[in-house]
């Protein structure tokens, strides 16, 4: 039975990740990279399918867990009546993009504590068996193109694994005294090079804790909630790929929006989406040369072809993110299918014009290095919004239904013809201004009179609709429209009456059908993040500071938050760690503790 979402925490090394349990267990590693098969998924399955567990032969959780200061290392602690242990995890900062260093070390607190150490490989998630053998310092799991050598200071021993001679887990048993420490190092390698050569674990946590701590110095958030913040943008930077700058949504997939359901999506991928909002919470934040990463991805992967630009993107900008179900898998506690690869790169979601537009008149406003291939990217989108803003799309929640035409979509569209006429007014860059104005003009006017509904007196979800859609809320936070437009100001409302459950924001009402889904999941937290933002453009300081502290109550006991919260059920749901929710939580700490924060930019920009 896998532990509860909010039961893990985060490390990595920014060009992979692992979640650490509460239990003492990995149940998560993607190697080398995100969206990698050579993975442990026993957080999708059973333990045989990939697990490494170092805790208390008892079984006892950790009683209390944090990330040592401005850092990605865990340090959990284990008592017992025979004493205490601190078990210290960490991933060694990558000097290559295929490296993969973990390393965990138990030290003796006080009195003397029966520890185990047992790890089970499944690679190619799970299905592909390893094979354990021992060798000089240590054991090593072959299968595929994968392999790992596992390296301790104690002795180790293999057990077949139900009796199946090609399969294998490695244990140890051992004790630890106050003052003494056992070390554990798994190292990736592929099959076809050499095995990479053994390093010191303490030297390794030197070097690692003092590359974060310089990297989080950086930080330029002061104030009230710079713990938060800062901790978001750690988790930020470990959802990033430094060979290539992108960030992806999750390190996980399948995590369930509603347990048992079947609303299970890989999130291993780099969405357009959160370009916007992820450059104004690393510029703001102070970090402009990630900003630059993410800005400079973003046109690597929409180079040649941007008039055929897709949802998301690998890492490294592939566009071919074939879904198909992994059956083998039970999912995260019965959650089926379990899905690799993400069928909403084929889909038309009209709103990501906007935001791409948006990052990149963005990137002008804070004076990041011009590049001459940016503005004809921008004319080449522009190209096809000027007939395409009027087809119907899948939306930004990326509905499986028929499309319609969204309202949000429609006001994104506004949004790229309105930055790019402010490229020419402002920058002075050469384009049809005239024509472009006017699109502006007829969008908005067409958004004004389709996408409000005068008998509910509330912008709605699509045209012709009676559903409200929280996406909604971003209507004056890119300037469509007045923070105290009384539309604007009757839509909030509506949204609040009708879309808030225990004080938080769902997407919208499953139950209507839109989305050809079985209804049912929890609050979407980065709209409860925009309710706030709202909150604070209005003047209803204190509001949107309450909701904002119930949104940092959320997070588990190391700072992290998933996609969603289902207030029924009380706990975390979806994939976990959730960029795109910590942006938000980022974006609106700095709205709140700034005059001119993100928001005030954004919708008066």
């Amino acid at each position: 039975m896998s532990l509860r979402i909010e039961d893990y925490a985060l490390i990595g090394n920014t060009c992979t990740a692992a979640l650490v349990g509460r239990d003492g267990s990995i149940d998560w590693l993607c190697m080398p990279r995100f969206d990698s098969a050579a993975c442990m998924a026993a957080l999708l399955g059973k333990p045989e399918h990939g697990r490494w567990l170092v805790a208390l032969r008892d079984g006892t959780h950790a009683i209390r867990r944090r990330y040592r200061d401005g850092t990605l290392v865990l340090e959990s602690e284990f008592e017992s009546q025979a004493g205490a242990v601190s078990v210290v995890d960490f991933m060694a900062i990558a000097k290559r993009h295929d490296q993969v260093e973990i390393v965990r070390m138990v030290k003796g607190l006080r009195g003397r504590v029966a520890m185990r150490m047992a790890a089970t490989f499944g690679f190619d998630y799970g299905r592909n068996p390893s094979r354990i053998i021992a060798g000089d310092d240590g054991l090593r799991a072959l299968a595929g193109a994968n392999a790992v050598a596992l390296r301790s200071s104690i002795p180790m021993r293999t057990e077949a694994i139900d009796s199946n001679a090609d399969a294998h887990f490695a244990s140890a048993d051992f004790t630890i005294s106050e003052g003494e420490t056992a070390t554990f190092t798994l190292t990736w390698y592929p099959t076809r090079d050499s095995e990479p050569a053994a390093s010191d674990p303490l030297q390794m946590l030197a070097e690692t804790e003092q590359w974060w701590r310089e990297w989080s110095s950086r930080c330029a958030c002061q104030g009230e909630w710079r713990e938060p913040v800062l901790r978001s943008l750690i988790t930020l930077k470990a959802l990033t790929f430094w060979p290539t700058g992108g960030i992806v949504a999750a390190p996980t997939t399948s995590l369930p929006e509603r347990p048992g359901g079947p609303r299970n999506w890989d999130y291993r991928y780099c969405w357009l989406r959160d370009a916007t909002f992820t450059l104004y919470a690393l510029l703001i934040s102070g970090y402009v040369d990630e900003a630059r990463q993410w800005r400079e991805w973003l046109l690597r992967s929409l180079a040649n072809r941007p008039a055929e630009i897709q949802v998301l993107y690998g890492l490294a900008g592939e566009r071919e993110l074939t879904e198909f179900e992994l059956p083998w898998l039970p999912g995260y506690e019965a959650s089926r299918p379990v899905r690799i690869g993400n069928a909403a790169h084929q889909q038309f979601q009209l709103d990501i014009y906007g935001e791409v537009i948006d990052a990149l008149h963005l990137g002008r406003r804070y004076g990041l290095a011009p590049d001459p291939s940016v503005w004809r990217m921008e004319n080449a989108l522009m190209d096809f919004l000027e007939s395409g803003w009027k087809q119907p799309d899948q939306g930004i929640w990326e509905v499986r239904g028929p499309r319609r035409n969204f309202t949000h979509s429609k006001v994104m569209a506004w949004v790229a013809a309105d930055r790019a006429v402010k490229a020419i007014e402002r920058y002075h860059e050469d384009g049809p201004l005239d024509r472009w104005r006017a699109l502006r003009d007829e969008i908005h006017g067409d958004v004004c009179r389709q996408g409000f509904n005068t008998q509910r007196n509330a912008f709605v979800q699509y045209y012709g609709a009676d559903e409200l859609d929280a996406s909604l809320l971003m209507i004056p936070l890119v300037g469509f429209l007045p923070p105290r437009d009384p539309r604007v100001i009757a839509t909030v409302e509506a949204i609040q009456r009708e879309l808030v459950r225990d004080n938080l924001v769902m997407r919208y009402s499953t139950h209507s059908g839109v989305d050809g889904l079985p209804p049912g999941e929890g609050a979407f937290l980065p709209c409860s993040f925009w309710l706030a933002d709202n909150l604070v453009l209005t003047g209803h300081y204190r509001e949107a500071r309450d909701l904002f502290e119930r949104l940092l109550a959320l997070r588990n006991d190391v700072g992290l938050l998933a996609e969603e919260y289902d207030p029924a059920l009380r706990r975390l749901v979806g994939n976990f760690p959730q960029a795109f929710t910590h942006v938000s939580l980022v974006n609106t700490a700095h709205n709140l503790m700034l005059a001119a924060g993100p928001a005030v930019q954004r919708s008066a920009t």
